[in-house]
């Protein structure tokens, strides 16, 4: 593409939805708004579109429905607001009982050294791969590729083999595979096996194997989460978080207990979903600031471009939200995590994102439809290029 073409080409509009479980519930909500804001029939305003772990699960959904963009947030409101743990994972006492022993199991036989029991977990994920095989048409991506309302979905998901983060994407003709240090782009046709993958949290639910690899929740090794839209040939990019960003975040204060299991294995969690996605924002920010500093004939000579940035993010701790409503959980999962302490009311994070129950998702919906909205005329405007690239389409068509 010489300099004129690229200069008046449309400016893409990315979405990347962010990991966290139960969590991405409020991504939901944040969608809901963008659908009413948007005029009714409008089609699908993000291009470009980038999933990783639960966020793959609404990104392939948006991608299937990308010929009506209110359409797909309906269905998505739908599913989550009626989601119960038993959609997601084993939550009946059988499937409890016979999947911790399978990892005791493992464990001692491990210990041994003999590997003989595999997709050791410390829950069983099944119910999921089956509502994602039924739910999810994924030929729907494809045709809507073709059609010209779709450029490209990526979902992202950690190789165990490799430790490299792996972007699986489907796109329109011309984008080319990319490898950066630790992570790379893969062409390939999205399936159920990918969004499984992306959303295997480390530990609790079992790896999946795609082709030669087994991967698992694709924000454990994604150093770059904008990343992927900007190959993908996005120029702006909507970021819709699932954690409170750090100037909302209260002040340190002396803890004298020693943290449970659950703590820690919170603060794990938070480190493999949030601080990516913070660090990668502020960085680009800085690269955006030096941009603008540099002329424009240097710019073009340097393929630079400024992106533009709008984070959503929830304006209440999720983790307290989820405090309110743990005891909604399955007896047998509120006892299996009542052994590592999660059930305290101040060490809920780890509930946070198992807690895939129709009361808290529903309050994570209202909580990020109402952050939207209070953000109504920041995102009209930010999304403005794509409605005028819309209606351009349906004009041509």
């Amino acid at each position: 593409m010489d300099g004129d073409a690229r200069k008046n080409a449309p400016r893409k509009t990315g979405l990347i939805l962010t990991g966290g479980g139960a969590r991405a519930a409020y991504q939901v909500g944040v969608l809901k708004a963008i659908a009413e804001i948007l005029p009714r029939r409008t089609r699908n305003p993000f291009p470009v579109i980038c999933g990783t772990s639960a966020g793959a699960f609404n990104a392939v959904t948006l991608a299937v429905y990308a010929q009506s963009f209110r359409l797909g947030v309906q269905y998505l409101d739908k599913m989550w607001k009626n989601f119960t743990a038993h959609d997601i994972y084993r939550a009946d006492a059988l499937g409890v009982f016979l999947n911790s022993l399978r990892w005791l199991a493992g464990l001692i036989l491990n210990g041994l050294g003999i590997n003989k029991l595999n997709h050791v977990s410390l829950l069983d994920s099944s119910p999921l791969a089956e509502l994602l095989d039924q739910a999810l048409p994924s030929e729907k991506i494809q045709e809507n590729i073709e059609a010209g309302v779709l450029h490209a979905l990526s979902i992202c998901a950690s190789g165990y083999g490799t430790g490299q983060s792996v972007n699986f994407f489907q796109s329109a003709q011309g984008v080319q595979p990319w490898q950066r240090a630790r992570r790379l782009g893969v062409a390939t046709f999205i399936e159920a096996k990918h969004i499984l993958a992306s959303a295997a949290i480390p530990f609790i639910f079992p790896a999946v194997r795609i082709n030669r690899e087994y991967f698992g929740d694709g924000s454990m090794r994604q150093i770059a989460p904008v990343s992927p839209a900007l190959h993908l040939g996005a120029a702006r990019v909507l970021i819709i978080g699932t954690g409170q960003t750090d100037d909302k975040q209260p002040g340190r204060s002396k803890v004298d207990d020693y943290p449970s299991l659950a703590k820690i294995a919170g603060h794990a969690l938070d480190s493999i979903f949030l601080d990516g996605l913070e660090v990668d924002i502020e960085r680009l920010n800085r690269i955006n600031k030096t941009i603008d500093l540099v002329t424009e004939e240097v710019r073009h000579h340097l393929n630079l471009r400024h992106i533009d940035v709008l984070h959503i993010s929830p304006s209440q701790s999720l983790e307290k939200i989820a405090g309110r409503y743990a005891k909604q959980l399955p007896w047998p999962i509120r006892f299996l995590l009542s052994g590592v302490g999660a059930m305290r009311r101040n060490a809920s994070n780890l509930v946070s994102y198992l807690l895939f129950e129709k009361e808290f998702c529903r309050a994570l919906i209202d909580l990020g439809y109402q952050d939207a909205m209070n953000r109504k005329e920041e995102i009209m405007v930010f999304l403005a290029p794509s409605l005028i690239e819309d209606q351009l389409t349906r004009h041509h068509d």
